[in-house]
């Protein structure tokens, strides 16, 4: 199973990054730059003429290997934490768990990814706001900006912990956010299957796609402003500033308003429903020809 999870994730999160990182990018823009767009519509034109589709794609690379690294680690360890759910309540090995239990473990798990993604997914906003860095004067314009670049950055300035700016963000979105996605996910299915009258595995590509889309709507709905303040130490830490989780919420609160946290909610949702309905559809279909492949 190990090995399953693992191939599984590398094709779910592939599909996950190609389908939906023009979305995230306006997203990422729209967090740490507010003011510089009306709306998702005007940051995506904008991006466009200004630097064309290789703006939109800003950051493909550690995105790919975020995703996938974030994505194994998590549905490995989503497996070892549904035995270790088991374990705390008795239950038999192997026992089919409730669908909360299931979401218990899916946030338990994301404490691993967590590890993972952080420092990925810093040199992946870095690249995304680059371009609204140096048009805001926060750093000099003119730099190249490619993933060995913001990697030599980092290292040189505040060394290999330095790609850890952000971690504790990153738990306090994980941790709520996997309860919600992996909670959502096995309801979606649970009420698909039970109107039905088939199995969670029997309920057709449709009805799959739709429970990973409004598995990812829910977690996005729940973390969003946590998300926010990450992107925005992960990019500002760019500039020199060094503000933890708090500190940084409340200058927003104080100076941009509660709303400033929900910038880029839009794009966000947009791309959440293909995005993880893309990545479940391959990880169950991979999940699935593996194992009927092993069992040949």
């Amino acid at each position: 199973k190990p090995v399953y999870s693992r191939l599984d994730a590398h094709s779910g999160g592939t599909a996950c990054v190609l389908s939906g990182q023009p979305f995230d990018t306006a997203k990422v823009k729209m967090q740490t730059f507010p003011t510089m767009y009306r709306g998702f519509i005007h940051c995506f034109i904008s991006t466009f003429r200004q630097v064309g589709l290789r703006g939109l794609y800003k950051g493909t690379t550690p995105a790919l290997i975020a995703n996938i690294a974030e994505n194994a680690v998590l549905f490995l360890s989503y497996g070892l934490c549904q035995d270790a759910v088991r374990f705390m309540s008795r239950m038999d090995k192997g026992a089919d768990l409730s669908d909360l239990q299931k979401a218990s473990a899916g946030s338990l798990a994301s404490i691993f990814s967590s590890m993972a993604i952080c420092p990925t997914e810093l040199v992946k906003c870095r690249l995304q706001a680059m371009h609204e860095m140096e048009a805001s004067g926060k750093v000099a314009r003119g730099q190249k900006s490619t993933v060995w670049t913001v990697v030599k950055t980092v290292l040189k300035t505040d060394g290999p912990l330095g790609f850890y700016q952000g971690l504790m963000s990153t738990f306090m979105r994980e941790l709520p956010g996997y309860f919600c996605f992996f909670g959502a996910y096995e309801w979606c299915r649970s009420t698909f299957a039970r109107h039905m009258g088939t199995s969670k595995d029997g309920i057709g590509i449709l009805p799959l796609m739709f429970s990973g889309g409004f598995a990812g709507g829910c977690l996005w709905l729940v973390v969003y402003p946590i998300d926010c303040i990450k992107s925005r130490i992960q990019v500002y830490s760019l500039a020199g500033r060094q503000e933890g989780f708090i500190k940084t919420f409340m200058g927003v609160i104080r100076t941009e308003g509660f709303t400033a946290l929900y910038s880029g909610l839009t794009p966000t949702m947009v791309r959440t429903f293909p995005a993880n309905g893309a990545l479940f559809l391959a990880y169950e279909f991979s999940r699935k020809l593996m194992m009927d492949a092993a069992g040949a």
